[in-house]
């Protein structure tokens, strides 16, 4: 089964200092039909105006993931301060918060935009020592291809704490990947910018697709498109 959610219909959210998209239900945004999907419970498309910090605030037991999308992430938290390199657009990162922490997600710069997705993963169990992971991609790296930067293995991929993964992607017009799911699982994609066939079924920008029950997708770009898939376990 593949359900489509088009870009209008994603909850919108616009701050002034930041604009937002939320997936699934957050702050304000309650909608039971979409509250969390196996263990992914939050995805926030989120843009943050030039040489502005959102403000450090607390979180316990969720892994974040962050992917950035355009321009320059910075983190900051109650762990390290600042202390951790600038993310170029490509990069992942991953905060076990764990046993809880505070966590800053700034524009590093003051002339651009930024923007970047935030998920929350639930991880296996609870409690767990907060710690940072990050890795900068090039959009090499996920060219032509669905690049796993996040895997519960850990090694080439940024680890997380859960049995889920995350998958980007940059397809030229013309090209196509495959993805072929174990029992059990399921995905959520969507399309950060371009146009896509989806099993024979079109998206577009901002578009996204719950997907269970497929055991295989094929993904055609009909335009330059890059994606993100998130693939967790639906069977418990």
């Amino acid at each position: 089964m593949i359900q489509i959610r088009r870009d209008a219909e994603i909850y919108e959210k616009e701050g002034g200092w930041f604009h937002a998209r939320w997936h699934f239900s957050f702050d304000e945004y309650l909608d039971p039909e979409w509250m969390q999907f196996g263990s992914l419970r939050v995805f926030n498309d989120d843009r943050l105006v030039p040489g502005v910090a959102w403000p450090m605030h607390p979180h316990r037991d969720i892994e974040g993931i962050t992917y950035v999308v355009e321009g320059f992430f910075q983190h900051a938290d109650s762990l390290r301060g600042d202390d951790y390199p600038v993310l170029p657009a490509g990069s992942v990162q991953r905060m076990t918060l764990g046993a809880g922490a505070w966590h800053s997600e700034q524009n590093a710069s003051d002339t651009e935009p930024m923007r970047f997705i935030q998920l929350w993963i639930m991880p296996r169990e609870l409690g767990l020592e907060p710690s940072v992971e990050q890795r900068v991609l090039t959009k090499e790296d996920r060219t032509g291809r669905l690049l796993r930067a996040v895997s519960p293995e850990g090694g080439d991929a940024v680890l997380v704490h859960q049995e889920a993964s995350v998958y980007v992607s940059a397809l030229p017009r013309g090209t196509s990947v495959s993805h072929k799911f174990d029992d059990g699982t399921g995905g959520y994609l969507y399309v950060i910018g371009g146009d896509i066939r989806l099993n024979g079924q079109r998206l577009g920008t901002g578009d996204a697709a719950k997907i269970w029950d497929e055991p295989e997708l094929t993904i055609g770009a009909d335009g330059e498109t890059e994606l993100l898939l998130v693939e967790v376990r639906l069977d418990g």
